[in-house]
């Protein structure tokens, strides 16, 4: 008798996912280190992280159908719970075995359990995926106490640290010099209703950030661009970042550069909302 999943992955249409993900050819195969590479760096150069849907009042949750429509069928992109979700899913369809985990972004002290990773274990080593950040890994690093990733000019480094009476594990980005903290994660088990109620707090919370700054980031080619209501920062392996003030007018350009599809109702309102948050 087939059990069905509790992240009800049977109901995601892997051929479509894959579809969205083309040329990346090879990330649909069998599991292996290079096909799992393949789909991740793929998956993080077509789906935008953003919070658009959120500031819209008009996010369709983050259970895998609602995902796999505004993702795979629109194109959009989202947060952390969406596309952990949708990249769990489609590795499970493909083999993969994974387990969802919840974490910290920033100092663990001052925050909640708001993001959302992937750990995928592959021929003995388990390994962090981590395809919604803001600026997401481009390929998952080996969940090893001090491992080191550079890939295409972007370095990481994994560290594991206590979490009350376990472990944990930290992902820090080496920028200018300085290694930076992203976020930590626990090894406490997930559960769908983890996802819901961490996406409820982060879309409905006054003081959530998701609710206060409009983000969207994209890895794009030779770049990764990050666009708030105030900001547009650019950022290139192994040159110095480039940040400046949004200009009046300038956001549906940007829109257009990281390939966001966005109706025009749904841009009017964007608009709209961003002049009344704070900064603006």
């Amino acid at each position: 008798m087939t059990v069905e999943s509790p992240w009800e992955i049977e109901r995601l249409d892997l051929d479509a996912y894959l579809d969205r993900l083309r040329p990346a050819a090879d990330a649909g195969g069998p599991p292996s280190r290079s096909a799992l590479d393949a789909l991740h760096e793929a998956h993080v150069r077509t789906f935008t992280f953003d919070n658009i849907d959120v500031l819209l009042d008009q996010h369709p949750g983050v259970d895998l159908a609602a995902v796999q429509a505004k993702f795979v069928g629109r194109g959009r992109g989202g947060y952390c719970f969406e596309h952990g979700t949708l990249f769990a899913a489609a590795l499970e369809r493909l083999g993969y075995q994974v387990e969802r985990r919840l974490g910290r972004v920033g100092d663990p002290a001052m925050s909640a359990r708001t993001h959302c990773v992937v750990v995928v274990t592959l021929d003995g080593q388990r390994l962090l995926a981590d395809p919604g950040f803001g600026i997401s890994l481009v390929r998952p690093i080996p969940l090893v106490d001090e491992a080191t990733d550079e890939h295409g000019g972007w370095t990481y480094r994994v560290h594991q640290v206590p979490e009350g009476a376990g472990r944990g594990w930290a992902l820090y980005r080496l920028r200018d010099g300085r290694w930076d903290l992203m976020h930590t994660h626990d090894e406490l088990p997930v559960r769908p209703a983890d996802i819901r109620s961490g996406h409820h707090f982060t879309s409905t919370y006054p003081s959530s950030h998701f609710r206060r700054t409009l983000i969207v980031a994209r890895h794009l080619p030779d770049r990764h661009v990050t666009v708030t209501h105030e900001s547009v920062t650019v950022r290139r392996p192994g040159a110095p970042t480039e940040h400046r003030p949004l200009r009046d007018g300038e956001l549906p350009e940007l829109l257009d550069l990281l390939a966001v599809p966005i109706t025009d109702s749904e841009l009017d309102a964007l608009l709209r909302r961003i002049r009344d948050l704070p900064g603006s």
